[in-house]
């Protein structure tokens, strides 16, 4: 799947028409992880579907979702931009944007660095640069790009191996571990605690996909994870902010 993904997005590239600059107040993806209120942060994704699971949430509406991520006090939005495959789009992005005021994660499959001047105009505070689709010295090459942009980047990897060849050229800021292996789609937590060993100090390290409950939280968390991304667990509830708050085990909106 992983790379029949890659392949469309070669062909999406090649029609890309960017976008204007949108005129919205930016801020920091990484200070917001860094300064959370919460013993872990949170990325609180807004997905409609992924191509594993099919359609999570029915009655999609991603301003709602993300106002509602808000409400509970997430520390920064993830929105999937992704069209074929995720049913996301950029629009839902720039929406969101325009009416929140955290910061905005761009999750998609970067693999061209217009997408990240398309990044940059629609609004993102931060784009997504997976280690298992971009080789090393591409990856940084982007990285410096957006940092250029007044971007941040969550640099993700499955794998070990992919993390130590990124940190053979340079230490990214924020280090994710998908718990998600994106050719089978097999999840386990457990692949952030055998990572979280060779994440460099000084790092950020973000836990995604596979957390549902307060005890996986608790796990990642004693394995060094600054941060979770959680998007299906709280998308398959009906109200996102009572999911957030359920997921850290917390029983009133008072300081989240």
């Amino acid at each position: 799947m992983l790379n029949q993904i890659i392949e469309t997005k070669k062909e999406e590239v090649k029609h890309l028409v960017l976008p204007e600059m949108q005129d919205v107040p930016k801020h920091s993806f990484y200070e917001a992880l860094a300064a959370s209120k919460r013993t872990v942060a949170l990325i609180a994704e807004v997905k409609k579907a992924s191509p594993s699971k099919g359609i999570i949430q029915p009655n999609f509406d991603p301003l709602q979702v993300a106002l509602q991520y808000d409400q509970a006090g997430a520390d920064a939005i993830s929105v999937l931009t992704d069209q074929q495959y995720f049913q996301g789009s950029s629009d839902y992005l720039t929406l969101i944007k325009r009416n929140i005021r955290r910061p905005v994660l761009r999750k998609d499959f970067i693999i061209d660095s217009l997408q990240i001047e398309e990044s940059a105009r629609m609004g993102a505070d931060a784009i997504l640069l997976i280690g298992e689709v971009l080789e090393p010295a591409q990856l940084q090459e982007f990285y410096e790009e957006a940092q250029e942009k007044g971007m941040d980047c969550l640099v993700e990897v499955h794998s070990a191996e992919t993390l130590e060849g990124i940190l053979r050229l340079f230490q990214p800021n924020i280090i994710g571990v998908n718990n998600r292996d994106l050719r089978t789609f097999h999840t386990t937590i457990q692949q952030t605690i055998d990572i979280s060993s060779i994440i460099p100090n000084g790092s950020l390290l973000v836990s995604e996909s596979g957390i549902n409950h307060y005890k996986d939280i608790v796990r990642v968390k004693e394995a060094g994870a600054a941060a979770i991304l959680v998007g299906e667990s709280l998308m398959r509830k009906e109200n996102q902010t009572e999911a957030v708050i359920e997921l850290f085990g917390e029983r009133t909106h008072a300081n989240p």
